[in-house]
């Protein structure tokens, strides 16, 4: 007798999917990272840490570990726990987060520890953490459970100005002393809106409110009016010079660059080499041939969250894994154009490379939530 569909689907095993080619593409770009560190510091180091030419990799080390460890630990957990109500406070993850990132940009305003002119850093002790990486994660989630509150409100554009209300406050904070991390948080938002509303009309028409945004903050501080005045002569302004290395250093690498550890520009002509300035320093090692390949690597990256995103479970899974890759994305087109000179020059790190432990950390956590959401993908087995 011949079975039915219905048996056959019943003979079938769901089975759990797990995107081990998005973790082989996480960890090689950490050990890259770790890789260029050490080559564009170790001579900085050794001057400034009594021959220590390792000190700067073995604390980027230090936070990759830690990283991948809570990467794989998230990983391994159900990202539907952060919509779930805490059995004492009685409020989900998702929500405790964005307030408790609220909190941090507020301590940072008012205790906030001032680096390279910037104060962006709360100090705990001997250590230190920069709030706007978490602050990052917190808009990706928040925005994406508004959404998933009512998705069909987002079709409209004053669904739309509600979903500002709530995320803009944090936004906000981060704005005040950070005008590239709260750009970069305004793109993820509006991009996790933009995927979930069936009309994209109004989004066009918010540009020029947004873009207005972005000027107005500009006036207000001299010192981001006087980077696009470096911008626009660069050759000629005497506060040039670090854009002006960098590019020195792009030109001189060539097709398959010098070598590694052969950089002349990493030598104190580009101050803090190992920052947000290390394309730079890959174009001159490795040449144009390796900047494309990591490039080519970062695509990558996106398109397996990308998969991820369109194959999640659920709205909410979908709009995370969204946020995520608009994240990704925006950091490193960002951080490129300002190596480049084609935008403004402002503090973006790249992604898994540049030195920051805050930055790595939390990056990984957010991988972590990605393939998370990646291991809640079902599919069937006969």
């Amino acid at each position: 007798m011949a079975r039915t569909s219905g048996e056959v689907r019943q003979k079938k095993k769901l089975n759990s999917y797990y995107d081990f080619s998005l973790l082989f593409l996480i960890i090689f770009l950490v050990g890259l990272g770790l890789v260029m560190i050490y080559s564009t510091s170790s001579f900085n180091a050794e001057r400034r840490y009594n021959g220590d030419s390792a000190y700067f990799l073995k604390k980027q080390l230090l936070s990759a570990v830690l990283g991948v460890f809570a990467m794989i630990v998230v990983s391994k957990m159900d990202y539907h726990l952060l919509l779930k109500k805490l059995p004492v406070i009685k409020i989900r993850p998702v929500t405790a987060l964005y307030f408790l990132c609220i909190l941090l940009q507020v301590g940072v305003l008012l205790f906030g520890s001032e680096i390279n002119g910037a104060k962006r850093w709360l100090r705990f002790g001997p250590l230190s953490i920069q709030p706007s990486e978490l602050s990052k994660i917190a808009v990706i989630l928040f925005t994406a459970y508004i959404v998933n509150l009512s998705p069909r409100i987002i079709s409209k554009f004053t669904g739309f100005l509600r979903v500002c209300l709530f995320v803009f406050p944090l936004i906000l904070l981060v704005l005040v002393e950070n005008l590239s991390t709260a750009l970069v948080m305004g793109i993820i938002m509006v991009g996790i809106c933009f995927v979930a509303s069936r009309k994209k009309g109004y989004f066009f028409a918010c540009l020029g409110g947004a873009l207005g945004v972005v000027v107005a903050a500009i006036i207000a501080e001299p010192y981001r009016l006087n980077r696009v005045k470096i911008w626009l002569d660069v050759e000629s302004n005497k506060d040039g010079y670090q854009i002006l290395q960098g590019l020195y250093a792009i030109a001189s690498g060539g097709l398959f660059g010098k070598g590694l550890g052969q950089s002349m520009q990493k030598l104190g002509f580009i101050p803090e080499a190992h920052n947000d300035m290390i394309f730079a320093v890959i174009c001159e090692e490795l040449g144009i041939f390796g900047a494309v390949a990591i490039l080519l690597i970062f695509t990558l990256l996106i398109w397996r969250i990308f998969i991820i995103a369109i194959s999640a479970p659920n709205l909410f899974g979908g709009l995370v894994a969204t946020g995520v890759m608009m994240h990704i994305a925006a950091q490193v087109i960002i951080n490129v154009a300002v190596v480049s000179n084609s935008i403004p020059s402002t503090g973006i790190p790249l992604p898994f490379i540049s030195y920051g432990g805050t930055s790595i950390l939390f990056l990984l956590v957010e991988m972590g939530i990605v393939l998370s959401i990646s291991n809640q993908i079902k599919y069937e087995r006969s």
